[in-house]
């Protein structure tokens, strides 16, 4: 049933990988969600609709300390491993949402909260040691304290 829908697991970390890859550039077996949906239309949607979202590269260690920090305050993010050609359509698919008020779409690994580009790890943390990052969770409703 996964690999119909495109996911593959992974043993470590209960990773799921969601090919993000326009199907006229995958092969025939590979099933998108919507074969219509452009890469940069498929992120925008997969921040919509998960409360905490890490973009990642395959076996990064940031973002096992991401997963590591958010699964100890009682969260499980949503994990989508982008491929070289996807990082930058991550970063085209933000462009506009988010650098128009000043803010820089964080290279992979970056965390969405509630559609919110946190960045990377550093700010991750950041945002943990100030005390924010937990009433921002419960505000998106993906904590429940």
């Amino acid at each position: 049933m996964m690999q119909e829908l495109g996911l593959e697991r992974f043993s470590n970390d209960d990773v799921l990988r969601l090919d993000l890859t326009p199907p006229s550039q995958t092969s025939s077996t590979s099933l998108s969600i919507d074969e219509e949906e452009s890469t940069e239309a498929k992120i925008r949607r997969l921040i919509s609709e998960h409360p905490v979202i890490i973009f990642s590269r395959s076996s990064c260690c940031m973002c096992h300390v991401m997963k590591r920090l958010l699964a100890t305050i009682g969260v499980v993010p949503t994990v989508i491993e982008l491929d070289d050609h996807e990082v930058s359509s991550l970063h085209t698919a933000l462009e506009e949402e988010y650098s128009g008020g000043g803010s820089v779409v964080a290279p992979p690994p970056a965390v969405f909260i509630g559609r919110e580009c946190i960045g990377g790890l550093e700010s991750l943390v950041a945002l943990h040691l100030s005390g924010h990052l937990v009433p921002k969770l419960v505000q998106v409703g993906a904590l429940w304290v």
